[in-house]
């Protein structure tokens, strides 16, 4: 089961992007995983940036994002989204959705599901 993650795009310093993240045919029901959203730059590991919890719907994020990312979750769609925001050159990357039933959340080892990314490229 793959999930699919869109929205990425070129844009400059300071604008904001919209990631959305589902399954196909409802493959999977997203309320009743933690989903988080990672992302991998040229020549660096891929990182934890932000993620959303199944239960109560508690959230977590780097510390490279707190205040200018925020995640949320649409169930009647099936989606989650990433509103990325004040975007800077740093945040360029291609950004991957993910869904896991662990607690821990910052690990992408754990996760179970994943999409084939998304591009977001971040102009100075």
């Amino acid at each position: 089961v793959q999930l699919q993650a869109c929205g990425g795009g070129l844009v400059q310093t300071g604008d904001s992007l919209r990631l959305s993240c589902t399954t196909p045919g409802r493959a999977v029901s997203l309320y009743t995983y933690t989903v988080g959203w990672f992302r991998q730059a040229p020549g660096k590991d891929r990182e934890f940036v932000i993620a959303v919890r199944r239960s109560g719907g508690s959230t977590a994020y780097a510390d490279s994002v707190k205040g200018r990312f925020t995640i949320s979750r649409d169930n009647a769609k099936n989606t989650v989204y990433l509103q990325m925001n004040s975007l800077k050159p740093e945040d360029t990357a291609v950004y991957y959705c993910a869904a896991t039933k662990n607690v821990q959340l910052r690990t992408p080892e754990l996760y179970l599901y994943w999409g084939q990314g998304t591009h977001v490229t971040v102009s100075s």
